[in-house]
């Protein structure tokens, strides 16, 4: 069942005074009727997944019917090839998917390039919905495959909240002129005095969505006791991507029990890779440096859980610089993190949520050929050397806005609370 927020009628009725409290009901019909055995985050305990045989056929006729899909489609949990890959998962990836199907082309090349890429199970989280990411996710035959579905896309809601409505105030509108129009969210703007964009928060969102739904809702991850990689659809992961996993946590268990994270990717791309292939190193977690191909564990996941308040009320519009806030203040111990100075994860795309135009990835296929010719002697190495071990220590920043407005506040909370 779809629910639409509080008719315009009725806010008018409410009179001004009443915004806040309508912005709670509004936020609370939209997550789902308790009753409803098909909303987004209801899936049944024990329940172990579908067959490939038992997917969900979407149907994109109307943001109501594609809703209903994307509900029913994260009941079922279908994964895909689980006949023809049966047993337990050695690794996660939980890929989080937008709308960039050449790119994400790329990225399941190189995952079918990966070493034992047949013992992984790979979950890709989107927030965009097509045939064509569909028909890509579900042509991947060397592995097991399990799709999920952002349930509060904008996409799913174009026209009103989480989405643009159109009685919301206008970026840059002053917040007096906000008060004069009546616009819905006069009185929080973010902390530059900006009001929400809908596109801009959305990745906020489906992260927080995602990491919950990840642990908590999917029947396959139960028992596993591996770290989850977080992956995006503009990565490109090379083949000991899994060996050097795997040395990464033998390492951590020798020699730094302490390390919260993992960061199997850098930023830096093949730069030097040879010589740095099999070295890695300690220090606190930073956004700019160790938000491609981390790995999770549980335990750090319920860290983060612990910290949903201040996640979900800070007003930055990047999971990754939010998360960097939290490290060293809701959570009292800076995170620590063991990175592969050798990155095996790339970073491909040239397009993203702040560039749309210009868009080459042919290049990016071109780019990343070309340098994995001159990297392969550092591939698969014996053995980790600890390069260096820096201090582990909370990084402040300035904040970059863009997440002031309580709905957002609210519905993000209600991820956690409904857990």
């Amino acid at each position: 069942m779809r629910f639409r927020l509080l008719k315009k009628n009725l806010l008018a009725l409410l009179g001004v005074s009443f915004v806040v409290v309508t912005l709670l009901i509004s936020t609370r019909v939209l997550l789902v009727n308790d009753n409803d055995t098909t909303g987004p985050n209801n899936v049944e305990q024990g329940h172990q997944g579908m067959h490939s045989g038992d997917a969900v056929k979407f149907n994109f006729g109307s943001p109501t019917e594609l809703t209903q899909s994307v509900y029913s489609a994260n009941y079922k949990q279908c994964i895909h090839n689980a006949d023809k890959f049966p047993g337990e998962p050695l690794l996660v990836l939980v890929v989080q998917v937008h709308n960039r199907p050449e790119y994400l082309r790329l990225f399941t090349k190189s995952l079918e390039k990966a070493a034992e890429v047949h013992s992984f199970l790979l979950i890709f989280s989107h927030d965009y919905f097509s045939e064509e990411i569909n028909a890509i996710v579900q042509g991947i035959t060397f592995c097991k495959v399990l799709q999920i579905y952002f349930p509060f896309s904008t996409q799913l809601y174009p026209s009103e909240f989480p989405g643009k409505d159109p009685r919301d105030c206008p970026r840059d509108i002053s917040k007096d002129n906000a008060r004069k129009t009546g616009c819905l969210n006069a009185e929080h703007p973010d902390s530059y005095g900006h009001y929400r964009e809908a596109f801009i928060t959305q990745t906020k969102h489906h992260w927080w969505w995602k990491l919950h739904f990840v642990w908590e809702r999917v029947p396959a991850l139960q028992g596993y006791s591996g770290f989850v990689i977080f992956l995006e659809e503009d990565n490109y992961i090379l083949p000991d991507f899994f060996h050097y996993y795997k040395s990464m946590v033998e390492f951590r268990k020798s020699s730094c029990p302490d390390c919260d994270m993992l960061a199997l990717g850098n930023h830096n791309g093949l730069t030097d890779f040879n010589r740095l292939s099999n070295k890695v190193l300690t220090t606190g977690w930073m956004s700019t440096k160790h938000n491609i191909g981390m790995a999770i564990s549980r335990d750090v996941y319920y860290k983060l859980m612990g910290c949903h308040e201040e996640f979900c009320t800070y007003d930055d519009y990047n999971w990754d610089w939010t998360l960097q806030h939290l490290s060293g203040t809701c959570i009292s111990k800076p995170i620590k993190v063991l990175v592969a100075q050798g990155s095996r994860v790339l970073h491909t795309g040239d397009c993203g949520l702040h560039q749309k135009e210009n868009c080459r990835p042919e290049w990016a296929t071109q780019k990343v050929e070309e340098s994995l010719k001159t990297a392969k002697e550092g591939l698969f190495p014996q053995s980790l050397i600890l390069q260096g071990a820096e201090a582990v220590e909370h990084k402040t920043h300035m904040k970059n806005g863009g997440w002031g407005d309580v709905r957002d506040h609210i519905l993000c909370k209600n991820y956690a609370k409904r857990l």
